[in-house]
């Protein structure tokens, strides 16, 4: 494997809540050091910060705790531009079905790729570039409890997924999103570390967990606007009644639906004018 450099990265610029939490943790310890009789209120003021901070978590298009792409920028909106994202691919079975289905709608996507899948299907990965989408990180192993992982250990699954799909695909990422879309309130020095920006969605179809095309479509187009985000799934995990995976039967109608309001599905770095800063 090549060896990645960070080209774009960039300071790390906390935002208020986590600048405001650094302050409050380095004037408990001041506090306490200098009346240390007032421990359990210092230790109280930490603890409610912590329970704040997770709850943050689980507020998945908030900025609370960085900067948020959750819809495109006005400009993209204003060319009537969208943008179709994948997660958890890719997948031997599913990947080159949703690429034939953006084919014939010339639609262009950008796939959040696990490192180590792509290390195991690395031309699934070079194709999807090859078909002219963008290739974003969505962690190297996509694990369930990557919001809990402390800053070492979020360092190891980021870097890893963009040293492994910058190898494969010749080109660096430039967005990221969490797995599960849950952000870790230390996610944002890693990022800035790997010239990263944060992405979430204007709204997904929770075909990850839903069986019903229907119902998925239904939530990926109700108020279906210029500049929305779209999120799906190319890892077939789900499956109609039928077999097929959700994400194949729910896509030909929603490429059909963009189709008829006008609305061209661009990669995000088209659609954010090729930066991720």
């Amino acid at each position: 494997m090549t060896s990645y450099t960070a080209s774009g990265a960039g300071k790390w610029r906390p935002v208020a809540a986590i600048r405001a939490s650094l302050l409050l943790h380095a004037a408990a310890v001041v506090a306490v050091a200098i009346v240390p009789m007032h421990w359990p209120w210092a230790l109280a003021l930490v603890a409610g910060n912590h329970l704040f901070l997770f709850g943050a978590v689980f507020w998945p298009r908030a900025r609370i705790l960085g900067p948020n792409l959750n819809r495109l920028p006005p400009a993209a909106a204003r060319r009537n531009e969208v943008c179709l994202t994948f997660d958890d691919g890719p997948d031997p079975d599913v990947t080159r079905r949703v690429l034939d289905l953006l084919d014939r709608h010339h639609a262009r996507a950008s796939f959040f790729c696990i490192g180590a899948k792509a290390m195991a299907f690395p031309e699934i990965v070079k194709e999807i570039a090859r078909r002219g989408h963008s290739i974003e990180n969505h962690s190297q192993r996509h694990s369930w409890v990557f919001a809990c992982f402390g800053m070492s250990r979020l360092r190891r699954e980021v870097e890893e997924a963009q040293q492994a799909l910058a190898a494969i695909s010749g080109q660096p990422p430039s967005f990221f999103r969490a797995p599960v879309g849950l952000r870790s309130p230390l996610l944002d020095p890693v990022l800035a570390r790997c010239g990263l920006r944060y992405v979430s969605w204007t709204r997904r179809g929770l075909d990850g967990i839903s069986s019903d095309p229907a119902l998925v479509l239904r939530r990926l187009t109700r108020d279906l606007a210029a500049g929305d985000l779209l999120l799906l799934h190319d890892s077939g995990r789900m499956r109609t009644r039928h077999g097929e995976p959700v994400v194949l039967a729910v896509l030909p109608a929603l490429l059909e639906r963009l189709a008829a309001a006008g609305l061209r599905s661009v990669p995000l770095p088209a659609a954010c004018g090729g930066s991720a800063a």
